[in-house]
Parts: C-alpha cells; structure tokens; sequence
C-alpha cells in the first residue's frame, strides 16, 4: 500500500471484514490521520460517490476517503461488490485500496461476550454459528483483499499502531522505524522484523537496589554498561543494523520494527531500545521506541542469572540455578 496521497488520484480505502475484528477502530485512526472516513456506507450508493471527477485543477493533494462496510451493511453482496470495485479501479482518478481485518472465532465471541452484544448474524442463536456463517460468505472478499490484518493478538492499540504506520501520509527517505523493548518470560511482540537476546548480559533484577528501578534509570544503564561483553556486543549489533537498513530502504521496505528483549522487559532491553533509538536518530532516522514491558510486575520465578552463573545473594540467602535452596 501506499504510505501518501497523491495530489492528482483520489485515494480510496475500502475497509471490510469480519463484525468484531476492527472496523469502527481502524476508520477512527484513520479519520484521526486526516482520513474522511464513513462507517456503514450503503452499497448502492458506492458507485456514484466514488465516479468523481480528478483532481485537476485542484491545488494540493486530495483528502483520502475511508469507506467502512460489512456484511450488515444493506445490499451487501460480496460477488456484486467485487465486480463493482473491479470497474472503478479501471478509472486513471482513482486510486482504490481494500482492506479486510480478519480475526479468529474464538477471539471473537470473547469480545462480543465481553460488550455483551448479539452477533449480527446470530439474533437467536449462539454467537459462534453467525461467526461461521459470516466468514464463509465473506471469504471471496479476504482473497480478493490487498491487505489482509489479523487482529486476533492485537490490541486496539496495536491496531492503532498498524494501521498509522500503513496509512500515514508523512513521507521519509528512509522505512519507518519502530523500536520495542520487551520481556521473553511474556512473548515476543508479533510484528518484530529484528529481533535481538540481551539475556547474555549482567541482569540487574537481582540486585536489591536496582530491582525496583527501570531501564531510564541512570543507576541501572551504568549497571549494563558495566558488562564486560556490553561494548563488542552493542558496536555489532550497530554494525549490523547500519549495514542492514540501507538494504531495506533500497528494497522499498515501508516499516523495520526491530525489538530488543530481556527476560522481564524491565532493565536490558529497555536500556538497550534507548540507546539505539539515540544513535539511530543521530544517523538521520526517526525511529519510534516503545517499552512493552516496562510497567510489568518484577517476578523472581521469571528472571535468571546471565550465562547459568549463581545467582546473587537476596538477604544474605544465596539461590543457584535448578536448586531449592534460596
């Protein structure tokens, strides 16, 4: 997809799927970006708004247009829509896009459980069968979509952050870069592109002082740094980094999330994530840093020693790894 608008095309999305996967949070970001978007757009009406005129003769780029549908949309035939959708795109003033947000049934009914909402295509009976239903009729819709967003493991916010980073009209010579820190012991982010174990350096939770600090805490960043391996490793991981985003933005990649994980995703990593975000500016990118795991719980059973050694003393009673013994 396109990251900008183009002043002589009018660009417009199209945003379908499954009910419960997104729509209604994907259409306010982009309206949030300077989209006009419209929610439940009648289908009979599609073909008179979207065989406008070009933008010649206009000054400036044309506000892209978001078009939100579903299958409770009136006069929604998927067979029909596509053909539609298949002639306009013929149009030289038009530039149009579709997306399909997708998501797991499961995930789902959980959230119409949780809204306490009937499922549209299932009034009278359990929310799973309209579910099934829906995403059967909606399936020549999906092969057919450019862009196809599983919502299942995101957030709203994740969601958020997808769709800004797809859709928004701010051009850069360089891909958009996102930096995450986070904390093996609750998962690796889903869209890391890089992905990076500090793991081998001191661990800072098991000192008592520190424990309670964070990674922007200047007592924890010395602690890091003080990693007899923290140099070597950081100059390669730099070297590496500057040898691999040339390529990307060569080869037209829009966006590089690269993640840096710890085991708690409350020291390492987001030390690490910081200072790379630093450097990286300096190197003219503007990365993004967010640190998932920061405001997290620190939890003794979750953490480890670095290279297998013992752990250190915790109120004068000395705990080793694989030993009951604390």
């Amino acid at each position: 997809m396109t990251r900008k608008t183009s002043s002589k095309r009018q660009t417009i999305l199209l945003v379908t799927g499954l009910s419960g996967a997104g729509k209604s949070t994907v259409l306010k970001t982009l309206e949030d970006l300077g989209w006009e978007a419209v929610d439940n757009f009648p289908i009979r009406l599609a073909g008179p708004l979207l065989d406008i005129p070009g933008g010649s003769g206009r000054s400036g780029p044309l506000i892209p247009l978001a078009l939100g549908f579903d299958s409770r949309t009136r006069g929604f035939k998927v067979e029909q829509l596509i053909k539609q959708i298949k002639s306009l795109q013929k149009n030289p003033d038009l530039n149009i896009l579709t997306l399909f947000l997708d998501c797991a049934g499961t995930e789902i009914e959980r959230r119409y459980s949780e809204t306490r909402r009937r499922h549209p295509m299932a009034q009278d009976r359990p929310a799973i069968d309209g579910i099934a239903l829906e995403r059967m009729m909606m399936e020549p819709l999906r092969r057919w979509a450019e862009t196809v967003i599983d919502t299942s493991k995101l957030s709203a916010h994740e969601l958020q952050t997808d769709i800004r980073e797809r859709f928004s009209s701010e051009t850069s010579t360089h891909s958009t870069i996102s930096i995450t820190s986070f904390g093996y012991s609750r998962g690796v982010p889903y869209n890391a592109d890089l992905v990076f174990d500090l793991r081998f350096l001191r661990n800072p939770h098991w000192d008592n002082i520190l424990r309670p600090l964070t990674g922007l805490d200047p007592k924890v960043s010395a602690y890091v740094e003080s990693d007899a391996k923290y140099p070597e490793a950081m100059e390669k991981i730099r070297s590496l980094l500057l040898f691999l985003l040339p390529l990307y933005d060569g080869q037209g990649k829009a966006y590089v999330n690269i993640a840096f994980g710890c085991t708690g995703g409350r020291h390492r990593s987001v030390h690490v994530a910081e200072q790379f975000g630093k450097w990286l500016r300096e190197e003219g990118f503007s990365p993004t840093i967010a640190h998932r795991d920061l405001t997290s719980r620190p939890i003794d059973a979750l953490e480890g020693p670095a290279n297998g050694a013992d752990q250190p003393a915790i109120n004068g009673r000395t705990k080793k790894r694989g030993s009951e013994l604390i």
